[in-house]
């Protein structure tokens, strides 16, 4: 069991390596998720890390990475599995209307259950396929969910005019670019720094709604 005092100096240093600016009681929040998260883990298997501060690493530091992209007052994460991108998003960034999205029943129990404990206002859980959903959103994460393709296919809909659709990827997704329906465009592929991860690579995908 890793000491909390130590992984709130891992996640502290790596907020400041991100160049992040976070409320106050942002870092105590994102530890209880992070806590509650490795308490559920036990028992339902929602994430294969098991390691907490491997899941400061791969878990919070990665979601938070891509928080400078994340825009406007409406956010789906589709496939959040325990959340990712998505409650750490939630913590670090709050006054923004957040839908988490999965269809795996138990990580839906999770996720309100980590949405009561944590008090994430605004924040809710929808136990759905993609697209079931509906509504518009003006911010939509994806984290290793689909091939760009089939985000768009399945959740395409979803995206409000002059909205951003973020897809978090490892490599480069060259080879899936050219699967981008007309409708939407590629505004740019950033490779993200994350502290801690090492030769690991993430990319961010930024898509939105190509001009009519």
């Amino acid at each position: 069991m890793t000491d909390r005092s130590a992984l709130q100096i891992q996640l502290e240093q790596g907020i400041a390596k991100l160049g992040l600016t976070l409320p106050a009681n942002a870092v105590p929040r994102l530890l209880d998720y992070l806590a509650l998260l490795e308490r559920w883990n036990a028992a339902y298997n929602l994430t294969a890390i098991r390691d907490p501060a491997e899941m400061v690493t791969r878990h919070l530091l990665d979601s938070l990475a891509i928080l400078p992209y994340v825009q406007g007052q409406t956010l789906a994460d589709l496939g959040t599995g325990p959340g990712l991108p998505g409650i750490p998003l939630a913590i670090a960034a709050p006054g923004r209307q957040v839908l988490l999205v999965d269809s795996n029943g138990k990580k839906v129990r999770f996720l309100r259950e980590a949405i009561r404990a944590l008090k994430l206002e605004g924040v809710r859980a929808l136990q759905a396929r993609v697209e079931e959903v509906e509504g518009q959103f003006d911010c939509i994460t994806a984290r290793a969910f689909a091939s760009l393709a089939d985000m768009f296919a399945w959740g395409g809909h979803l995206l409000a005019p002059g909205g951003v659709w973020l897809a978090m990827k490892g490599k480069p997704p060259e080879d899936e670019l050219a699967g981008v329906p007309q409708a939407f465009i590629v505004r740019g592929i950033h490779t993200l720094a994350v502290p801690g991860l090492g030769s690991a690579e993430r990319h961010l995908v930024v898509l939105e709604h190509a001009s009519p």
